[in-house]
């Protein structure tokens, strides 16, 4: 124990099993470095992510690929206006062999689930995923399945096309830890891209850097990394600055300060420190809070978005000295 009778934490090699990842991440997705970053730290912090992004930038790689860097089970969903909860979670099936009911697990039985256009299922389907998110279990015709860990969800949404669309409801939307966006490639990565991917299947000669053990050890390690009161303190600042602002009709959930602070400790961790600082909060405020936030009709009207709005409420609440 150190001198403030915190248990030290391994962050050197955490911090070097989460730069061999984003790196790993590198070899088949061209994207900023930060972005994909982002996407380890929220399965470090145990958090759930939306990409919303256009189509045709890498969503559904960047997914496959984070499964095989980790070496785990990996499964996909494509949400349509017919799917159903059963497709999502399993169903009980007759056996005639056995003269009984059996279970038979839907997709969501994987460490890494891909939920593509998630918003293009109906709400009952969508929130077959609410359980298995929230308390990492199934429960089909009263019986409870537990899900092995790690788990994330990975879901994608398409900002152009909203027609045929089921918009995620707020509850839902608030289980997700994060909403990262992709973007184009620069020109050199896009070109270099176009040789890749016209030669041979980059996606298939990646290589796993670590394991679903090493990341349940990556998760514990976060969650040992020291907070100090005034940095919570700071934190609910910035979500009642939210809740206070005229312009945003829903502002933060504490389930949002939870989910902040979990993503702030798991960057702590990337940069090889055992305590969180607040320019930790303030690196990934905006992927964790902004869509969680309901910007009122006539600031919509105005052209505000929720994401100048977190910027806003961090440039407006004092920091912790």
């Amino acid at each position: 124990m150190d001198a403030v009778g915190r248990q030290p934490v391994a962050v050197e090699d955490a911090q070097r099993t989460i730069a061999a990842v984003v790196e790993n991440l590198q070899r088949v997705v061209h994207a900023p470095e930060e972005m994909l970053r982002l996407v380890v730290l929220c399965l470090v912090a145990e958090g759930h992510l939306i990409i919303e992004d256009l189509p045709g930038v890498g969503k559904t790689t960047l997914a496959k690929a984070l499964s095989r860097s980790l070496d785990v089970a990996f499964s996909r969903l494509q949400f349509t206006p017919d799917l159903l909860p059963s497709d999502v979670t399993g169903v009980n099936v007759f056996s005639q062999a056995t003269n009984e009911f059996e279970f038979r697990p839907g997709p969501v039985f994987a460490n890494l689930l891909l939920v593509d256009e998630i918003n293009r299922a109906s709400p009952k389907t969508q929130s077959a995923l609410l359980e298995c998110m929230q308390e990492r279990q199934v429960t089909v015709d009263g019986v409870s399945y537990e899900l092995e860990l790690p788990f994330m969800v990975i879901a994608t949404q398409n900002p152009i096309e909203y027609e045929g669309t089921y918009p995620l409801p707020e509850a839902q939307l608030d289980r997700f830890a994060m909403r990262v966006a992709i973007g184009y490639p620069t020109l050199a990565d896009e070109a270099r891209m176009l040789s890749e991917q016209t030669s041979g299947t980059p996606l298939e000669l990646l290589e796993p850097v670590t394991n679903g053990a090493a990341v349940l050890a990556l998760v514990e390690e976060a969650q040992a990394i020291y907070v100090e009161e005034s940095v919570n303190r700071y934190v609910v600042a910035l979500l009642r600055h939210t809740r206070s602002d005229s312009r945003l009709y829903l502002g933060g959930s504490p389930r949002a300060g939870i989910a902040l602070v979990r993503v702030a400790k798991a960057r702590a961790l990337a940069h090889g420190r055992d305590f969180l600082s607040p320019d930790d909060i303030k690196a990934v405020a905006e992927p964790v809070l902004a869509h969680r936030l309901i910007v009122s009709p006539e600031a919509r009207a105005a052209g505000t978005t929720s994401d100048e709005l977190v910027r806003d409420a961090l440039d407006k609440t004092p920091v912790p000295v």
